[in-house]
C-alpha cells in the first residue's frame, strides 16, 4: 500500500510506527510546505507542496496521487481535515481512501457550539456550552451555572486561546474582543481520552484505547496511563456512530459523578496515539486490512491496563543538501 500523509510537521513518531507495522513493499509518500519539518525524512519521497489555503493546493495532491498510485490519503493537522472532507469525491475517484470525516461530520467536529447542540439532541452527555455572552449570563441567573466558566474559540483547535473566566466584566470582554467565543461549565473531573478507529467499511468502532491524562501541555496530553472501562466503550459506541467518521481519531472526554461527558472529537490520528500503538493497539494494521477491502473485527479493549506514556523531544540532524526540494 501507498500512503500519502500530509502536513506531516513533527510527527516523525507516528512515521515511525507507520514503517514499522507496513508490509514489506508499502512505501510512506510525505508532503509538507516546510523543509524544515523533520518528519518528512521518515518518509520513502517528499513533496513540498503549497499551503494548504494555496487555490493550487488539492490540484496538487491529487497529481501526487496519481504519480505515486497512492491508496490512502491522510492529514496530521485539523485545518486539513475539512479540505480533505470536502474533496473526497476527487481523490475517491483516483481510487484513493480518504481517512478523514464525511463533510457533515468533519463541520460538527470543527464547530464547538454546533456540536454541543447536536450531542444534546441525541441525548448524549457533553459540558453545558453557551454561543454568546447573554445566553451565559442568563444561565448564571438561572442558577444552572456559577464561575469561573471555561471559554475558548468556537472553531479553535489546540487548546489556543482556552481559558478560565471568573466574573462578570471578564467574560464580557472576552466575548466583545471575539464574538466567537463559547462558553462551558467548568468541569473539575478527570480528564481522559480515548484513540479510536472507526471501521471504513461499517463506519463503526472497532478499536478503543482509553488513557487517563497525567500530564499536558498546549495542545495535549505528553504523559498518560492506560485503563479499560466497558461503561466507557459502551458509551463511545453508542456516540460515535451518529456521526460519519471514517479511520482514526482522538475523543476527549470528562468522568463525573459516575458519567462519561464527551468534549469533542479531533478526527485524524491524536498526538498521543504513540501510547495505543505501543500498548499494542495497531490502527495501521487496521488501516492495511479496510484498503485490502476487508471489514475489521472489534478488538475493543484488547490491551493492558497500567500502561504508560512518556513524551520526550528527539531531533532530525541533515546536511543542507539532503534538505527536501
Amino acid at each position: 500500500m501507498n500512503y500519502l500523509m500530509c502536513s506531516v510537521g513533527r510527527r516523525g513518531e507516528l512515521m515511525k510506527d507507520f514503517r514499522a507495522s507496513m508490509e514489506e513493499g508499502s512505501r510512506i509518500i510525505a508532503t509538507d510546505n516546510s523543509t524544515y519539518a523533520p518528519a518528512l525524512y521518515f518518509a520513502d519521497k517528499t513533496y513540498l507542496v503549497p499551503r494548504i489555503d494555496d487555490p493550487t493546493y488539492i490540484d496538487t495532491l491529487l497529481d501526487i496521487c496519481k504519480k505515486e498510485q497512492i491508496n490512502a490519503v491522510t492529514t496530521f493537522i485539523d485545518p486539513e481535515i475539512m479540505i480533505l472532507a470536502e474533496n473526497r469525491e476527487k481523490f475517491e475517484a483516483l481510487g484513493v481512501e480518504v481517512l478523514a470525516p464525511y463533510l457533515e461530520t468533519a463541520k460538527l467536529c470543527f464547530d464547538k457550539y454546533e456540536m454541543f447542540k447536536f450531542l444534546k439532541k441525541n441525548g448524549i452527555n457533553t459540558p453545558m456550552t453557551w454561543g454568546t455572552y447573554e445566553e451565559t449570563m442568563a444561565a448564571v441567573e438561572a442558577g444552572e451555572v456559577s464561575f469561573p466558566v471555561f471559554v475558548k474559540p468556537r472553531c479553535g483547535s489546540g487548546s489556543v486561546g482556552a481559558r478560565k473566566v471568573f466574573d462578570k466584566e471578564t467574560l464580557c470582554s472576552a466575548f466583545e474582543q471575539e464574538p466567537t467565543l463559547i462558553a462551558q461549565e467548568m468541569m473539575d473531573c478527570l480528564d481522559l481520552d480515548a484513540d479510536v478507529y472507526v471501521d471504513t467499511k461499517t463506519h463503526l468502532p472497532v478499536a478503543i484505547f482509553s488513557k487517563k491524562k497525567i500530564s499536558t501541555t498546549i495542545g495535549g496530553a505528553n504523559k498518560t496511563i492506560s485503563f479499560k472501562d466497558d461503561k466507557l466503550f459502551d458509551f463511545i459506541q453508542k456516540a460515535l456512530p451518529l456521526f460519519k467518521f471514517n479511520g482514526p481519531l482522538d475523543a476527549d472526554f470528562f468522568y463525573r459523578d459516575g458519567q462519561y461527558y464527551l468534549s469533542e472529537v479531533n478526527p485524524r490520528f491524536g498526538g498521543a496515539y504513540l501510547h495505543a500503538y505501543g500498548a499494542g493497539v495497531d490502527f495501521i494494521k487496521l488501516i492495511d486490512n479496510n484498503l485490502k477491502g476487508n471489514e475489521n473485527k472489534s478488538i475493543i479493549g484488547e490491551y493492558e491496563e497500567g500502561v504508560v506514556m512518556m513524551m520526550y523531544d528527539s531531533v532530525v540532524i541533515k546536511k543542507q543538501g539532503e534538505l527536501a526540494e
